[in-house]
């Protein structure tokens, strides 16, 4: 029957969508960054408890909780245009990838901007009034003492995050950026074979996402090694 699985078509479109791997994972290494650089910028106002700044804050982070990803890439994707055309700025011709990185960068700001918030606030003020009485100032006691502290308690949900985005990547071929995904859905509709070639793409994210999770433990493993093992297993 011409509607027969076919096993071998699978092996035969691994290789396809494998070319489009780099811009998947050019998406999420750039969004992982800055939302990372954002996330620690938004979280200070919080930390600071600076009113304005912070209200606006509280507002944006949850926009960005109670809204999915993919109404967002769309609210990026034509609300940037029509903005900026506002001041006689055109960029309706800007490659939609950078659309897509906007997107995820805003929307991963917001997770680690509550993540950084929760571990910072893990850390005991006793140290901070310690490294005070030693001559340090406020950066070099945050720096030093605050942020390692608090990254080792971030690490797990921040990881939790970054393989969350890998897989919120697979909507970005909606506004026109041929991922893996897009790459997919041109190969359906060339071939009517829609059953091998999301088992294929499944199978690539899964091998993709194991092998992040093997990096983010290792990773895990080295900030914790000065932890008793008791501790860092709790």
């Amino acid at each position: 029957m011409a509607n027969d699985f076919d096993f071998v078509l699978i092996a035969k479109i691994l290789p396809i969508l494998l070319q489009y791997l780099p811009v998947t994972l050019e998406i999420l290494v750039f969004s992982i960054l800055f939302g990372i650089l954002l996330g620690i910028g938004i979280a200070l106002p919080k930390l600071l408890h600076i009113n304005v700044l912070r209200q606006i804050i509280t507002i944006y982070i949850s926009f960005i909780r109670g809204t999915p990803i993919l109404v967002q890439l769309f609210l990026v994707f034509y609300g940037i245009p029509a903005l900026l055309k506002i001041v006689h700025i055109d960029v309706t011709r800007m490659d939609a990838m950078y659309f897509v990185i906007i997107t995820y960068t805003f929307s991963n700001a917001a997770a680690f901007a509550e993540i950084f918030r929760a571990s910072i606030l893990t850390v005991d003020r006793g140290q901070i009034e310690a490294a005070y009485s030693v001559g340090l100032n406020g950066t070099q006691a945050f720096v030093r003492i605050v942020f390692p502290q608090a990254l080792r308690v971030a690490f797990p949900n921040l990881a939790n995050t970054m393989i969350s985005s890998l897989k919120d990547t697979s909507l970005a071929f909606s506004i026109g950026v041929m991922d893996m995904v897009g790459r997919g859905e041109t190969l359906i509709a060339s071939t009517t074979r829609a059953l091998e070639i999301y088992l294929a793409l499944s199978i690539v994210y899964y091998v993709i996402v194991m092998l992040l999770e093997r990096v983010l433990k290792t990773n895990e493993r080295y900030l914790n090694r000065y932890m008793p093992k008791e501790a860092v297993s709790s």
